[in-house]
C-alpha cells in the first residue's frame, strides 16, 4: 500500500457511538473485552463477538437476563462502545503476535477473554457476520478450549464463502486512497439511500446502531484491512475447521445482502451434525436486530453437571 494511502487512512474516526455500560472492561492488546454486571446468580456466559463496523452493543438487547454473565469483545482497533468505565489492563493479558485488524488477531482476544473471564461452565459463544470467523479461527488456534463450548454463528463470514455481488461491486473500483473520500460521502448521504438495500426493513435499535457504522473503527486502514482480510480469510479457511465445534448453530437470514447466502449455507452444510443450520425468517444480515425470537434458548445448552 502506498506510504500517501497508508497517512491517509491512519488519520483517526472519532468515536460516536456509546451506551452505558454497568461493569468492568479489560484492555486486550488493540481491543478489549467488557464483563457486565448480573443481578442474579449466573447460570450461563455469553461471549458476544460483533460484526465488521458494529459493536458490542449489538448484543445487549438480546441477552438481558438476570442469570446471564455477558463478556462482549470490542475487536482490535475498534472504540470501545461504552460510558462511564475506564478500561484496566489484566493480570492475563498476553501479547499478540498477529496483525492488528485480522481475524486472527481478533480471534486470540476472544481466546484470552474465553481462557480467563467466563465463571460459568455453560458457554456460549455467539458471533455476528465477520464475528462468527473470528469464533471459527479461535477454535483453530486453540481447540481444546472449545470443548463443551456452544457458538451461534449468525449470519457468519465462512470458510469458502463470498460476499454479495452488490458489495463486491461497490468494492471492486475502489483503490486505497479512495476510502476515506468514499466513507464521508456514504456518511454524508442519507441513511435511506443505501439503509434499506443492505440493512433490510429498519426499526428504532436497528436504526440507533447501524448509523454510526462507520464510525465504529478508529482509522479507514482497519476498515480496509477488515475487508481485505475476511475476503482472504475466507477463500483459504478449509470447512474442516468446522469438526473442532462441539456443537452449536448456524441462524442463516432468508435475505442477505452483505454475504453471498447461497455460498454460505453450502459452507454450513460441510458442518458435522452437531452444528445445525437454522434458516430463519430474518429479513436482512442483521438477523438479531431484525427479532429477538431468532436467538436459540438456553434450553440447547447441556448441564453443567455433563461436562
Amino acid at each position: 500500500m502506498k506510504a500517501s494511502h497508508v497517512r491517509k487512512l491512519i488519520k483517526p474516526i472519532e468515536s460516536a457511538y456509546s451506551e452505558m455500560f454497568s461493569g468492568r472492561v479489560y484492555r486486550v492488546g488493540k481491543g478489549a473485552v467488557s464483563v457486565r454486571n448480573h443481578s442474579g446468580v449466573a447460570e450461563q456466559t455469553v461471549i458476544g463477538v460483533h460484526g465488521f463496523l458494529e459493536n458490542h452493543c449489538y448484543f445487549t438487547q438480546a441477552y438481558e437476563g438476570p442469570h446471564t454473565e455477558l463478556i462482549l469483545l470490542t475487536c482490535s482497533n475498534y472504540h470501545i462502545p461504552v460510558n462511564g468505565v475506564t478500561p484496566e489492563t489484566p493480570d492475563w493479558e498476553v501479547p499478540i503476535k498477529h496483525l492488528e485488524g485480522t481475524i486472527e488477531y481478533d480471534a486470540c482476544i476472544l481466546n484470552q477473554a474465553l481462557q480467563n473471564l467466563p465463571s460459568t461452565d455453560n458457554v456460549r459463544i455467539h458471533g455476528h457476520s465477520r464475528g462468527g470467523a473470528v469464533i471459527l479461527e479461535a477454535a483453530k488456534q486453540w481447540p481444546e478450549l472449545y470443548e463443551n463450548v456452544e457458538v451461534v454463528l449468525e449470519a457468519p463470514v465462512l470458510p469458502q464463502g463470498r460476499l454479495h455481488a452488490l458489495v463486491t461491486m461497490l468494492l471492486e473500483p475502489v483503490s486505497h486512497g479512495m476510502w476515506p473520500w468514499l466513507i464521508r460521502l456514504i456518511n454524508s448521504a442519507p441513511q435511506s439511500a443505501y439503509g434499506q438495500t443492505f440493512f433490510g426493513k429498519m426499526n428504532p435499535r436497528k436504526r440507533q446502531l447501524l448509523g454510526h457504522l462507520f464510525s465504529a473503527t478508529r482509522d479507514h486502514l482497519t476498515i480496509v484491512r477488515n475487508i481485505e482480510n475476511i475476503m482472504d480469510w475466507m477463500a483459504r479457511t478449509d470447512t474442516s475447521v468446522y469438526e473442532l465445534l462441539d456443537q452449536g448453530t448456524f441462524l442463516i437470514p432468508a435475505v442477505d445482502r452483505i454475504l453471498d447466502r447461497s455460498a454460505m449455507l453450502a459452507s454450513a452444510r460441510q458442518s458435522p451434525t452437531t452444528l445445525r443450520i437454522v434458516e430463519t425468517e430474518a429479513p436482512s444480515h442483521f438477523i438479531t436486530l431484525d427479532s429477538k425470537e431468532w436467538v436459540p434458548g438456553f434450553e440447547t445448552l447441556p448441564a453443567a453437571a455433563e461436562g
